[in-house]
């Protein structure tokens, strides 16, 4: 029996591999080009030894079917995609390492000569990030030599569906919290890793949400980051310094005006002294936040005591749960959104070939069928508003009022 070291089907790892404790899984810009599916290698190995590699194949991005409920989704991820195909080269240690593998023993020469001098060479038609789009139609298109479209498809689907699905999710929150709403992005903790809750700080921002919790991502995007407190500070400091008020004093007196967290005990009691504070002139308030509890009948107490003061609310919230809220006619004045941001029902996009050598070409499979030829979005408005999508083929003439969406981006 193998051991958990030992070379076997689950495990193949080539010797001089074998006992890394994954310690120096970083993604950095030099490994792009490995973080793909073995499978995009070995096809792009069988090209190259068929004489395709150089055929100049179009791959589209699309997604079949809407995540539940959803009825447009928002185009987000390009900015990455162009990085990625900007810094596409194999280095001499990644060939080394691929051919240490022994997988690509039969490959031909010209396939490691195409891997070391290799740069992308194609273009790639895509809608705008922040563009609607609907179910079968396009984000993108690449059009390049076949061994580079076909490689290239893990990255871009990874960059493409998450921010995606995450740019749609913060679309969605803004239209039914409206715009007046403070809607800030708390959904670092919940990414599904360090690198996806900046994708997902970045799809927020740019799709409605006024700010975001994640330090590095907001100063990176030239923005502001904003928060309040944790359950935390309040215990800490009600334990050290004897009342959750001594609490909210040391906050304010560091970070005046800072909005407060008011509900790890008893949120009408924190309510009503800070209440009398105000009263009092001895504070200033920019605002409290209620984290868990019936959001709208703690809130509509809140307002009796503070009605001056924005109410913000937080805890596993999504666009139902804010539509609830905001049906009750609760008084909240912002929204904090994590988990059911970050998360959920994915955006499914594929990447299916549609076009090599001006041939189209189509897939047949039961319930995944795929439109031949290279595609255009022939998009109508009226008074700003879509009325209507027609998908078609890049030969196809303009109608009137019509305007194509799918752009030559890069």
């Amino acid at each position: 029996m193998a051991t958990a070291t030992e070379p076997n089907d689950l495990n193949p790892q080539p010797p001089d591999q074998a006992g890394k404790d994954g310690s120096e899984l970083t993604v950095v810009p030099e490994d792009y080009s490995l973080l793909t599916d073995l499978y995009q290698l070995t096809m792009a190995a069988c090209y190259t030894g068929e004489g395709l590699d150089g055929r100049t194949a179009s791959f589209e991005l699309f997604v079949r079917k809407l995540p539940e409920g959803f009825g447009y989704l928002i185009a987000m991820g390009l900015a990455q995609v162009f990085e990625y195909l900007e810094q596409f080269r194999f280095t001499e240690a990644q060939i080394a390492s691929l051919q240490a593998t022994g997988i690509f023993s039969r490959a031909s020469d010209k396939f490691w000569s195409l891997l070391a001098d290799g740069r992308f060479q194609g273009n790639v038609w895509a809608v705008p990030e922040g563009t609607a789009v609907f179910a079968n139609e396009p984000l993108l298109r690449v059009e390049a030599p076949l061994w580079q479209a076909q490689i290239v498809e893990t990255y871009l689907l990874n960059t493409i569906n998450y921010q995606t699905l995450v740019a749609t999710r913060s679309a969605r929150i803004r239209d039914v919290a409206g715009p007046i709403a403070s809607i800030l992005e708390f959904g670092t903790r919940r990414a599904f890793s360090p690198q996806a809750s900046l994708w997902a700080a970045r799809a927020a921002l740019a799709a409605g949400m006024d700010a975001t919790s994640n330090v590095l991502a907001a100063l990176k995007l030239g923005r502001k980051p904003s928060g309040t407190m944790a359950h935390a500070l309040v215990m800490a400091l009600s334990a050290t310094e004897g009342s959750e008020m001594q609490a909210f004093r040391a906050f304010q007196h560091y970070f005046p005006g800072s909005p407060l967290l008011i509900d790890t005990y008893d949120p009408i009691e924190a309510a009503r002294k800070i209440a009398d504070r105000l009263q009092a002139g001895e504070m200033e308030v920019g605002g409290v936040r209620l984290d868990s509890g019936d959001l709208v009948q703690l809130s509509k107490q809140v307002q009796e005591l503070l009605p001056d003061v924005p109410i913000f609310v937080s805890g596993d919230l999504d666009e139902w749960k804010i539509a609830d809220l905001k049906a009750s006619g609760c008084p909240i004045d912002g929204f904090g959104i994590g988990t059911k941001l970050v998360t959920g029902t994915p955006v499914n996009g594929v990447y299916k070939i549609v076009d090599i050598d001006g041939v189209p070409v189509m897939k047949n499979s039961s319930g995944k069928v795929s439109y031949p030829g290279r595609k255009q979005i022939f998009r109508r408005y009226q008074d700003g508003q879509i009325v209507g999508d027609r998908l078609g083929l890049v030969s196809e003439q303009l109608q009137s009022g019509e305007v194509p969406m799918m752009q030559l981006l890069f």
